[in-house]
Formats: structure tokens, C-alpha cells, sequence
């Protein structure tokens, strides 16, 4: 059995861009499982796509870095925008810390 060098990669770029995600916001917020597969999937299909287009802009071997990189950010935007569009979690007061409102 063997894995095809695309994927390996992808899951290096997905966890680099994930983890450069949470070092900028400072926080995951709860979706950093969410936020890792979503940057794997959007690394992957951003080589796939960049692949097929046949641009050749930064590779490494036949895998696209910028394609790979620039859809993995993509991905985590989606991710984040769904939680904070998404319904609020049980629980949680939508009230500020220190506000007696």
C-alpha cells in the first residue's frame, strides 16, 4: 500500500496553515478539529485545482504550493464564518463579560 505524495503533503500544509490560523486570532474558539480538516481538504483540492488549470507557479515536484496554500486559507475562512453565522452554543450568554445588562 502507498500514499500518493499529494496527500502527505496536503495534511503538512493544512496543519502549517491551521496552526499560523490560531497563532494570528490567538484562539481556536472550540474549532480546531474543524478548522485542521477544513485546511487538509482546502490544501488538496487547492493542488488538484492548480493541477488542472496547469499553472506551474511555485511547485513542489508536481504539488502545488500556492494553489495548496491560498485554498487552505479559504477553507479556514469558511469554517470561521460558519461559527460565527451559525446558531450560538447552549449556555453560552450573549452578553459582554462585565456588562450588567
Amino acid at each position: 500500500m502507498s500514499i500518493e505524495p499529494a496527500l502527505v503533503l496536503s495534511v503538512l500544509v493544512g496543519i502549517f496553515h491551521a496552526s499560523l490560523s490560531v497563532l494570528i486570532r490567538g484562539t481556536a474558539g472550540g474549532r480546531l478539529p474543524l478548522i485542521v480538516i477544513a485546511a487538509i481538504l482546502g490544501a488538496w483540492a487547492g493542488d488538484a485545482v492548480l493541477g488542472r488549470l496547469g499553472l506551474e507557479i511555485l511547485t513542489i515536484g508536481d504539488y502545488h504550493l500556492i494553489g495548496a496554500s491560498v485554498l487552505a486559507w479559504v477553507a479556514i475562512g469558511l469554517v470561521s464564518v460558519i461559527a460565527i453565522l451559525g446558531p450560538a452554543r447552549p449556555g453560552r450568554s450573549s452578553m459582554k463579560p462585565g456588562t450588567d445588562r
